[in-house]
Parts: C-alpha cells; sequence; structure tokens
C-alpha cells in the first residue's frame, strides 16, 4: 500500500535543524489534507508541519524530542481504509471490563497531553482539566504545569489526611514532609538555547555600557486619557505607551543615526530607515518581533502593528521574516514591575531602549514646590564601539523632551 512521507519542510535561512516538539495526531488518527499534525521547534520559533495529503497516521517515526533536519523523515500517512481494518481487529479483541467513570475522565482530558507535560501531570499528581492551556488549542504546555504547581503546590489532588483540630489547647498534628525529588531537571528548549547563546555572544562581543534617565509621565497620561476612547473608536485599537515611545525614539534616532547603526568587521553601517523590534514575552521565551518602517507610519498603525505582532508571538504563530532586519529595540520590563534595569543588546544592533514601571514619586519643580508625579526611569544600553557616551546621554534626553512635552513629536522637533 502506498504510504505519503510526512517530511521536515525547509526551516528558514541558516536553519538547518529542529526538534519535534509535540505530535499533534497519534498513530491512528484521521488527518485531513493541510491539517496540522506535528509542530517543530528551532532556535527561532515554532512551526506546525501540515499534512501532505488526506488519510490515516501509519506510522510516526521520529519521537517528541528527537532532533531532526531539513529533509528528514517524521512518519508515514496511509489511505484512509488503513482505520477501518485496525478499528475490525481491534473490535475482535474481548472486551474490557468498564472502569470507574473518574478514569475515562481523566484518560479523556489527558489524551491531548504531550508525552512530557504527562509525565509532569503523573508526577505530582494534578488534574489536567483543572489548568488552563496556554499552548494552541488551549493544549498544556509544560510551562503550565510549573507555574500550576509555583501556584498551588505539588500535590493539588493529595489524599485526604485525617482532620486536625484548630482548638488552641489541643496539640496540633503535622504532616509529614514528602520525600519526594527536590530538583527537577528539564531539557532547554531549542528557542531558550537560542536566547542564551545570543545573549551572551553581545555581552562577549559588544562594549555595553548602560546610561538612565527618568522621564515624568504625565503629560503622555493626560494626553492619553484625554483621547483614548476617540483613538479607540476610530482606529480600532487602543492607545497604548508604546507608540509614544516608537516616535520619540525615531526622533532621537534621526538625530544621532550612530544609535541606529550597526558594526559589520571594520565597517560602521549607519541605517536610513527605522525597523523598531519590540520584545515580546512568550510561554516559550522572549521573541523580538520587528514593525518595519516605524518613520511612515501612524501612531494607530504601530499600535496595529504592535498588537498583531505581539498575538502572533503569544499564539506561537510568528515567523522568522518578522523577527529579522531590526535597528533598534524598545523593551517593556515596566509591564511586569520592574522598576530599573541594563537591558542587553539584540546583536548586531547597537542600541536598545529599556522602559520601567510607572510609579508615583516627590520631586521638585520648577517653582520650587514638591508634587507626586508619575515617574518613569529609561536606560539605553548600547555598544561603546559605536556610540560615544556624550551621543548616548543625549539620544535618551531627546527622548525625555519628546515625552514630557508630546506637541515635540507632532512637530517633529
Amino acid at each position: 500500500m502506498t504510504k505519503t512521507e510526512i517530511k521536515v519542510p525547509v526551516l528558514g535561512e541558516s536553519v538547518s535543524e529542529a526538534t519535534v516538539a509535540q505530535w499533534l495526531k497519534k498513530e491512528g488518527d484521521t488527518v485531513a489534507m493541510d491539517e496540522p499534525i506535528v509542530e517543530l521547534e528551532t532556535d527561532k520559533v515554532t512551526l506546525e508541519v501540515n499534512a501532505p495529503k488526506a488519510g490515516v497516521i501509519s506510522k510516526i517515526i521520529a519521537a517528541e524530542g528527537t532532533n531532526v533536519g531539513v529533509g528528514a523523515i517524521l512518519g508515514e500517512i496511509g489511505a484512509a481504509n488503513d482505520s477501518g481494518q485496525k478499528q475490525i481487529k481491534s473490535e475482535e479483541k474481548p472486551l474490557k471490563r468498564q472502569e470507574p467513570e473518574k478514569e475515562e475522565k481523566t484518560s479523556g482530558a489527558e489524551e491531548k497531553l504531550s508525552p512530557a507535560v504527562r509525565k509532569m501531570v503523573e508526577e505530582h499528581n494534578i488534574d489536567p482539566s483543572k489548568i488552563k492551556g496556554t499552548g494552541k488549542e488551549g493544549r498544556l504546555i509544560k510551562e503550565d504545569i510549573q507555574n500550576f504547581i509555583e501556584q498551588h503546590g505539588k500535590y493539588a489532588e493529595s489524599p485526604p489526611t485525617e482532620a486536625v483540630s484548630t482548638h488552641p489547647i489541643r496539640e496540633q498534628k503535622e504532616e509529614p514532609r514528602a520525600t519526594e525529588e527536590r530538583e527537577q531537571r528539564v531539557r532547554m528548549t531549542r528557542l531558550r538555547q537560542r536566547i542564551a547563546q545570543r545573549l551572551k555572544e553581545a555581552q562577549n562581543t559588544a562594549a555595553i555600557l548602560t546610561t538612565f534617565n527618568e522621564v515624568d509621565m504625565g503629560a503622555i497620561m493626560d494626553l492619553r486619557n484625554a483621547y483614548k476612547d476617540v483613538f479607540e473608536k476610530k482606529h480600532g485599537v487602543k492607545l497604548g505607551f508604546m507608540s509614544f515611545f516608537t516616535k520619540a525614539a525615531i526622533n532621537a534616532l534621526k538625530e544621532i543615526p550612530a544609535v541606529n547603526a550597526e558594526i559589520d568587521g571594520d565597517d560602521i553601517i549607519y541605517k536610513n530607515y527605522y525597523d523598531i523590534g519590540m520584545a515580546v514575552s512568550t510561554p516559550q521565551g522572549l521573541v523580538v518581533p520587528v514593525i518595519r518602517d516605524c518613520d511612515t507610519k501612524s501612531m494607530a498603525q504601530i499600535e496595529k502593528d504592535i498588537m498583531e505582532m505581539g498575538v502572533k508571538a503569544r499564539d506561537g504563530k510568528i515567523e522568522l521574516e518578522d523577527m529579522t532586519g531590526g535597528t533598534f529595540t524598545i523593551t517593556n520590563g515596566g509591564v511586569f514591575g520592574s522598576l530599573v534595569s541594563t537591558p542587553i543588546l539584540n546583536a548586531p544592533q547597537s542600541g536598545i531602549l529599556g522602559m520601567h514601571k510607572i510609579q508615583q514619586r516627590p520631586m521638585v519643580m520648577p517653582d520650587g514646590s514638591i508634587a507626586a508625579r508619575p515617574m518613569m526611569y529609561l536606560a539605553l544600553s548600547y555598544d561603546h564601539r559605536v556610540i560615544d557616551g556624550r551621543d548616548a546621554v543625549t539620544f535618551l534626553v531627546r527622548i525625555k523632551e519628546a515625552l514630557e512635552d508630546p506637541q515635540r513629536l507632532l512637530l517633529d522637533i
């Protein structure tokens, strides 16, 4: 009987190997043509491999966790009638005694779990139906289990123990400490390995220095509060802070072109276009999709592009082309509560701007009075081989000035 091979597709420029992350179908499952059947993880993105034809998964060759190259055979698809013959054979087998309803429910809930996730669920005695999955189609991933364990403890469904009285006079019974393993070894994903490699390369190669400043966000917040409803009604997207920072950064990049440059051997390449990378945290790791030609786009279009890229990144649908060619990067640690940080360069770029948490602080005003103002620390990490300290400080001051007086953005000054 003719079999159709499921092969690893071309993974993108400079990517020759991937890891089988998760099979979405198992042997014997019926698939439609172009239906996603297996996920591959490269050092840059996670991508789906679709069924080359309709039929039945007759054989899985590359198990989850296997490293595969371009063109490698992942499995085989047979004709649909293969499943019918398997069904007949299975029906000839003697019927098993029906198990209690609870066991059926558990097996049904675990059908879509990958082997790695299933192992964690079994080790920690966790009911997977109580955890909301963040993977594709709501599937559970390892990070979901780890987050659940951190929030609820290892044994969310431990057997009931003898009730202990809370009467103050009686001695309280202490439960024995669990003797399970105190450590857990989890293999790094290819994306996490690549992130680690790139960040370390940046530290080893570039002369990274960070300069700081602070900005009063009052004017931006007032402007945003005054127009956010009208803005969203007209453009269909919320008015956030990122578009303000992007426009302020572009104005500063035009004045200080070294921050928009990169080193190539003994040459410095100055970019006359402004493709801004936006760091996005996902369950799989940090990715930096790029918003193209931001100097030619309105704030509304920038907000739409940021939202679109953010959704693609969190859904694992980001593509290699979405993350290549950036000239400058903005990262917002403030969404997680970071007050100040020193961002690491996104090589081969020469500069990265760090935004942080907005916090009310007492400030001395121009008239000498003291007032509580919404302040944010800004950080610019830069490659000192390309950018002098004076230029770095001036760049950050220009961003501060534009944000504290938003009219400067409209007048391009």
